[in-house]
């Protein structure tokens, strides 16, 4: 997706190897609000791992996804009046003529330069990326956790149910303790603990069956600190239902036809 090009309701952009789409949806089967949201492409029932303007739905279908003359990512309305979302991001680029959107195989919609890059579609060359900014569900590849050379934190935030996908109660967060762990939290009440990393790396068991993990890492240079998973085309969601559910955190493999 370039300047020149939108993404209206009704449109989607697809990955190169068709592994996920990004569009406009309406979650659940009675709710007719519209968001802009990330799912696998290749199975049958829709899961959607992602959602920009969860807490900001949309009432009809006239809206659209543009790249701004501010060279942000940005969910409007027809006649571009009103903004439902943004990157919010600030670039110094005298022109923003050569930015692109493109949604790759592994789930992460990213905001770079074409021109500038290289076409490089390494981390260190995307403006912005939805990896940033997870919603309820962490995908290979992404991280949980604190960026501290720019103080972002990375967490989990459930929906709040099947029909909306604003923030719920449910929040898992990795807390930076003298030995940071992985934490299910209920507003303030805890409800599940990873257990502590001690030295370079904690492991914890997530899925028997699987035998799925999850990691608690503190890179060498001490300026990530995260928690991700082991195994490709995995996700690892939180569910916003009962605390029954949070203790059988959904996990699973997207499988292609």
């Amino acid at each position: 997706m370039t300047q020149s090009t939108s993404i209206p309701d009704g449109r989607s952009l697809i990955s190169k190897e068709g592994t996920f789409e990004l569009g406009f949806f309406s979650p659940g089967s009675s709710s007719t609000n519209r968001y802009v949201g990330l799912w696998y492409k290749k199975i049958p029932v829709q899961r959607v791992v992602w959602v920009a303007n969860r807490d900001n739905p949309i009432k009809d279908n006239s809206s659209k996804l543009i790249i701004s003359q501010d060279g942000n990512l940005v969910l409007v309305n027809q006649n571009e009046s009103l903004i439902w979302w943004s990157t919010n991001i600030t670039t110094t680029k005298a022109s923003t003529s050569s930015l692109v959107v493109q949604l790759l195989d592994n789930g992460n919609l990213v905001l770079r330069d074409e021109k500038n890059n290289n076409n490089s579609t390494g981390e260190s060359s995307f403006l912005w990326q939805s990896f940033d900014y997870p919603c309820d569900t962490l995908l290979a590849g992404m991280k949980i956790g604190i960026d501290k050379r720019t103080g972002l934190n990375r967490y989990l935030t459930a929906w709040k149910n099947w029909d909306d996908p604003s923030s719920g109660d449910f929040i898992d967060i990795l807390e930076l303790t003298s030995n940071p762990e992985a934490i299910f939290w209920k507003g303030s009440t805890k409800y599940y603990r990873t257990g502590p990393l001690i030295g370079a790396e904690s492991r914890g068991v997530i899925n028997q069956t699987l035998s799925v993990r999850q990691r608690i890492l503190w890179d060498r240079k001490h300026v990530d600190v995260y928690m991700d998973l082991n195994q490709n085309h995995l996700t690892y969601g939180i569910p916003w239902i009962g605390v029954k559910d949070v203790y059988g955190v959904e996990i699973g493999v997207a499988e292609e036809e």
